[in-house]
Order: C-alpha cells, then sequence, then structure tokens
C-alpha cells in the first residue's frame, strides 16, 4: 500500500478539483465548451436559494475559470439541447445530462430517498398530484405560482397566505416537487425570480438520452460512486459517497468492485486512521499555485470534516446561527491561496449601492504576510464579476485592517 504526505493528499484533491492552477488569463471569453467541460470534472453543481453574493450554482465556475457569463449556464441548463438538467444529486443540483439517468433508481424510491413534504404528497393530495400533473402537461414550461392560481380560482386549494415562504409549501408546490423527485416532470429552465418552469421530461431531455434504457441500480450506485471519487481524487469511502449522498449496502459492494478493478486504490495518508483510496486518474501536481474564494457550496468544502482533515481548517456555515452566536459570519468564503485555506470573509453584494461589502474578515493559522494583498486583488476581481463598482471592509475579524489597507491599494 502507499503512503502520501498529507500535503500531497492535498494537492490530489486540489488537482481533482481543477484548483491547483492560477485560472486562465484572459485570453476572451470562457467558451461554453470550456464551461461545460468544467461541469463535467465537477460531475454537478449544488442549487440553492440564498442570494446574498451571488447564486450557490454559480459561484464554483468563477473559482476556476473566472469571471465568465452567467447566461451560459442558463443557455446550458435551459435551452435545447440541454447539456445541464436539474435533478436531486448532492441535493439540489445541476447534473450533466449523462449523469441524469444514473439517478433513476433515487427517483424511483422517493419513499427511502425522499423527505417527508414529498414523499407523502401522493396520499395527502391525491387529486391534485393528477391535476398538476396534467395541468403541466397541458401548459408547461409552468411555475408554482401559475399552478397555485389556477387551482386556487378552481377553489381546489387554499389561498396563498404570507406565511407560505421557505420550505413553508403550498399545495401546488408540493405536488410540483414531488413530481420533480420522481421524474414525471423536470425543470425546463428558471425564470428571472429564480423559479423552476416545469414541464414534461419528453420536451427537456435530449433525445438520446430519452432513448437510452435503463441503467442497473447497482451500476449506476458504482458509477456515481466513482464519480465522486473521481472528483475528490482522494479520500474515504463516506468522502466518494457524499458526494451523490449515497447509502446503503450497493455503497460497499460498490467499493470493493472499485477496487477490486483497480480504479480506486487504497493509499495510507499521512495522519488519517480512516480507511483511504485515490483514484486510478488522480494527478499529483508538483505545486498547488492557485488563489481563489471559494463558495460555501462548493464541492472542495462541502463536506466539512474532509475540509478539516485536508487543510487543518474549521468551517461551518452560519445562515442559520442566530447573528450573536457567529463566529465568522452570514455567508462566510474561504480564500485558498495555493494549497492553503488562509483566510475566511463574509461577503455580501450591495447591489443597489453597487458595493461588495466584506462583513468580516478572518485569518487562519495558515495565512502568510502576503494573504491580506492576494485577497484584495481576488476581490477587486470578483467585485468586477458581479458589476459591483468598489468594495468596501468592515472593522471586524483580525484580518479585516490589514485587508482594508489591501484594498485601497488596489
Amino acid at each position: 500500500m502507499d503512503s502520501i504526505s498529507l500535503a500531497q493528499a492535498r494537492r490530489i484533491a486540489l488537482a481533482a478539483q481543477g484548483l491547483d492552477r492560477p485560472r486562465p488569463a484572459a485570453a476572451g471569453p470562457v467558451t461554453m465548451r470550456r464551461l461545460t467541460a468544467e461541469v463535467s470534472r465537477l460531475n454537478l453543481l449544488q442549487i440553492d436559494s440564498v442570494n446574498v453574493l451571488a447564486r450557490a450554482h454559480l459561484v464554483p465556475l468563477y473559482s476556476r475559470l473566472g469571471p465568465y457569463d452567467v447566461g451560459l449556464l442558463d443557455r446550458a441548463s435551459g435551452s435545447a439541447p440541454r447539456k445541464l438538467v436539474e435533478t436531486w444529486a448532492h441535493v439540489a443540483s445541476f447534473v450533466p445530462v449523462t449523469t441524469y439517468p444514473l439517478l433513476e433508481w433515487r427517483r424511483r424510491r422517493y419513499q427511502d430517498e425522499a423527505w417527508g413534504a414529498i414523499a407523502g404528497a401522493p396520499l395527502a393530495h391525491a387529486a391534485e398530484v393528477d391535476l398538476v400533473r396534467g395541468m403541466v402537461a397541458e401548459r408547461g414550461p409552468v411555475t408554482a405560482r401559475e399552478i397555485h392560481d389556477e387551482l386556487e380560482a378552481a377553489g381546489r386549494t387554499a389561498p396563498r397566505s404570507r406565511e407560505e415562504w421557505g420550505w413553508n409549501w403550498t399545495v401546488a408546490k408540493r405536488c410540483l416537487e414531488f413530481l420533480f423527485f420522481t421524474g414525471e416532470v423536470m425543470s425546463a429552465r428558471r425564470n428571472s425570480a429564480f423559479e423552476r418552469c416545469y414541464d414534461l421530461p419528453e420536451r427537456v431531455l435530449p433525445p438520446a438520452v430519452r432513448a437510452a434504457g435503463p441503467v442497473p441500480d447497482d451500476e449506476a450506485v458504482r458509477r456515481l460512486l466513482e464519480l465522486g471519487a473521481r472528483a475528490h481524487g482522494v479520500g474515504t469511502a463516506r468522502c466518494f459517497a457524499d458526494y451523490f449522498r449515497l447509502r446503503g449496502p450497493a455503497v460497499k459492494r460498490a467499493l470493493a468492485e472499485l477496487v477490486e478493478e483497480g480504479t480506486l486504490e487504497p493509499v495510507e495518508v499521512e495522519g488519517w486512521a480512516e480507511r483511504t483510496y485515490r483514484h486510478r486518474a488522480a494527478r499529483l501536481p508538483r505545486r498547488a499555485t492557485a488563489r481563489t474564494l471559494l463558495s460555501p457550496f462548493d464541492p472542495l468544502v462541502w463536506e466539512r470534516r474532509r475540509l478539516e482533515a485536508l487543510f487543518d481548517v474549521y468551517y461551518r456555515i452560519e445562515i442559520y446561527v442566530p447573528a450573536p452566536q457567529r463566529t465568522l459570519g452570514y455567508y462566510v468564503l474561504p480564500f485558498l491561496e495555493g494549497d492553503a485555506v488562509t483566510a475566511m470573509v463574509d461577503l455580501k453584494a450591495d447591489r443597489q449601492a453597487g458595493v461588495l461589502r466584506v462583513q468580516a474578515a478572518h485569518a487562519t493559522a495558515h495565512a502568510t504576510a502576503d494573504t491580506a494583498a492576494a485577497l484584495g486583488a481576488e476581490l477587486d476581481v470578483l467585485g468586477g464579476w458581479l458589476g459591483l463598482g468598489t468594495t468596501s471592509v468592515a472593522p471586524a475579524g483580525d484580518l479585516a485592517a490589514d485587508l482594508a489597507g489591501a484594498v485601497r491599494a488596489a
């Protein structure tokens, strides 16, 4: 069994995620080919409704490609022939169309894989589910709001109340999300309010994907586990399974098969007690030289125990933590500098004022004398991509004063 140092494991992980090298120089705009190639490397882009800085699925591509036209993602996922589609993968995610068939078993097993509001919809709202299914077939693409308004006008549901926000869904939304989870309807696109526009799969999926035969469950789990391992480069079975939120005996069988065929090889990582594996396609660069900010929903950081084991930093998203109890801030992005996470910055896009607001800036134990200047330069690029003219640094956090000076210099 090979032994690798923790530093080598970090570089393998960064290379697998496309984060070991500086972003491409501005030799021209990011093309659709480059963008879809990067999504294929990551396998998925997590979707989240929080928009305090930018939509969650947009930032991982910025981290790797630099400033790009976000309209490319809209076209890739909202115009035929689609290259990306929405489904439940890690959580709600954009995935390459070739990955969609590998998740059919999850859609079929909605009673075990979905949570109560979705899994219980066919029993709690059986008549409404049938109605909504027919309305999407007749009128799609259509939003949950439009479906609700029709049901309300027909006297089939109560009027929308002010309490219906977040996960407190209307009946129409619950029915649509059940149909979406099971694959009976899909998201044809997102509108300007970031609402899903639901339609039938035959009007969303490319013909080649629709014509493909079903993938046996065990094969699908094995291929998904391999994609998670490829995206991580090195890690534990837990790391690989978490990528697509896989669980159960099928994962153990898939892992054993991937090891037996040589796709995964056991390795010892310095300081790790858990059994660890390296993907045979993993690359070990001599150095890691990227400098970039990472979304809280970036695949490199979303498995927090893995992040702590690899980079020796403690990081948790604190959106749902009461403000007085937060340690780092509301929407905190780690700053990757080479092969170290050197800072944590709480960022907000003040679109009305045209200002990128740094609510707090904290140095980690791995910060260097150059961290403030490097982070200041990165904020300048980020602000430009977001269309924000200036950056303002609040005096909160041990890096704030130095960062404010760097921002003024930039």
